[in-house]
């Protein structure tokens, strides 16, 4: 099949051609109309994390199903959107909701061949219909950013009322919290270093926004959505109020942060790691996707033209997701 392949990492992508993968039991095939880019697109260029090679990248995917292992009960030809947090049926089985904290824990495109290919292979439990309101390109751009965003804000424990700071919006998950956050009934403030993504952000819906690059902002938050890291660490600990919480589910500018004991005892300040979801929390996602949640698409590429789609991502500047059109 054709696909975008990482022979090396840190490394470089390239189009070429490499085996089709076949599914195995209890698994399907599905042909991408659309998939989208993540930062994890560009970080197993740079070994963070290594893949095993060669790679197909690729976190998100819509399609639909041209092959089925045995034990499914799917049809070729259905139109589809794949859950990309990979849990192991064990896992499934005894942890639930807190599947992706069990051992074997995968994320699509990254420790598994990805979407930006002629195909991709998944164990059908990760399958979903395709919400059949939405585009293709919006059903590529929600699944990992939106769930991702959507177990952060649950294990914050958001409610109606509260107050939510969104730092660094503009990527996905930001984006998806602030829609996320406001149909949940909170007040939402967001960070920027671009004025103009911050007044895209109010017209959104959100009260008001601040530069992420002051040492503090003017606002005191029960959850703080924090994916920057250590650039925003210490003006997001001091926005939140006696008893807040801060969701963390990465770090774009770093890996390594300085906590304040005496601070987060005192003002009994939660830390709460979060990463992408389980199936519960998929379906629960993919529903509000159906019935109108945002979804921000910044800019769609022909998959042809990938290592635009990559620099555009590279770059910062993007709203929402960026997103690949697979040729039919």
């Amino acid at each position: 099949m054709d696909a975008w392949i990482l022979d090396e990492s840190p490394g470089s992508y390239r189009f070429g051609t490499i085996d089709t993968p076949e599914p195995a039991y209890g698994e399907v095939r599905v042909r991408p109309v659309a998939s989208a880019l993540n930062h994890m697109d560009l970080w197993l260029t740079r070994g963070m994390p290594k893949p095993t090679l060669p790679h197909v990248p690729g976190c998100d995917v819509a399609g639909v199903i041209d092959a089925v292992g045995e034990g499914v009960d799917l049809e070729v030809g259905a139109e589809v959107v794949v859950n990309p947090a990979v849990s192991t049926m064990d896992a499934v089985v005894h942890l639930g909701n807190d599947a992706p904290v069990g051992r074997g824990f995968q994320i699509l495109g990254e420790q598994r061949w990805g979407g930006h290919a002629d195909g991709v292979v998944v164990p059908a439990r990760n399958i979903v219909p395709k919400p059949g309101s939405r585009t293709w390109e919006e059903c590529a751009a929600y699944p990992l950013a939106t769930l991702t965003a959507y177990r952060m804000l649950r294990r914050a424990r958001l409610t109606a009322g509260e107050t939510v700071l969104v730092v660094g919006i503009g990527g996905g998950v930001s984006m998806a919290a602030l829609a996320l956050a406001l149909r949940m009934g909170a007040e939402v403030y967001v960070t920027s270093r671009d004025q103009a993504k911050i007044d895209q952000a109010v017209a959104m819906g959100a009260t008001a926004g601040f530069d992420s690059s002051e040492p503090s902002w003017p606002v005191k938050a029960h959850v703080v959505v924090e994916s920057v890291g250590p650039a925003t660490w210490d003006a997001s600990v001091r926005s939140l109020v006696p008893g807040g919480r801060l969701a963390v589910c990465g770090g774009t500018s770093g890996q390594k942060v300085e906590v304040d004991l005496p601070k987060l005892f005192f003002k009994q300040i939660e830390i709460i790691g979060s990463t992408m979801g389980s199936h519960q929390e998929f379906d629960a996602v993919t529903r509000l996707v159906d019935l109108g949640l945002p979804v921000a698409v910044d800019e769609v590429f022909d998959r042809a033209d990938y290592p635009d789609a990559l620099e555009r991502l590279r770059s910062g500047d993007q709203l929402g997701k960026v997103v690949l059109r697979h040729p039919s």
